[in-house]
Order: C-alpha cells, then structure tokens, then sequence
C-alpha cells in the first residue's frame, strides 16, 4: 500500500505533497528526524490530506495529478480553505 499524502505548513502558508509506503515514519521524518532537505525549513508540518494506492505506479501518478497547476490550485480551494 501507497499513500499520497499533502501537508501544509500554517506558519508559512506552504504546501507539501509525496507519497510513501510507511506513512507514520514519513512525518515524523518531516516534522523531527529529518536533518537537511526543503521541508526542514517549514516546520511543523500538519497532515491535511492522503489517499491510499494498492500501487507504487498509481500513488506516483496522483502524487504527479497534485503537483501540477490545477492540483495545487485544488489543494488550495478544496483543502487549505477550509482549515483556515
């Protein structure tokens, strides 16, 4: 199982999106263990969003449907919205 999953960081208004196998292990890795990389910078992150893929190859292609211009500008209208 994959899951695809979006984090926003209030203090920054930014967004976040990956997948992973071990969703647990991925945001402690963002918001604790992680020493170097772009979401260091941003913390705490908070969980908004996931989805969940029996597939590697399908968790990629949403992960890919997300990056694009109108899945940020869904996240935005959709999600973020709505926890402000």
């Amino acid at each position: 199982m994959y899951t695809v999953y979006i984090l926003y960081a209030k203090d920054y208004n930014k967004i976040y999106i990956g997948y992973t196998s071990n969703i647990e292990q991925r945001l402690l890795s963002h918001n604790k263990l992680s020493k170097k990389g772009w979401t260091i910078k941003f913390r705490p992150w908070t969980l908004v969003h996931q989805e969940t893929f029996e597939s590697k190859k399908e968790a990629m292609a949403r992960e890919k449907a997300f990056k694009g211009a109108q899945g940020r500008l869904w996240i935005r209208a959709e999600i973020i919205a709505k926890i402000l």
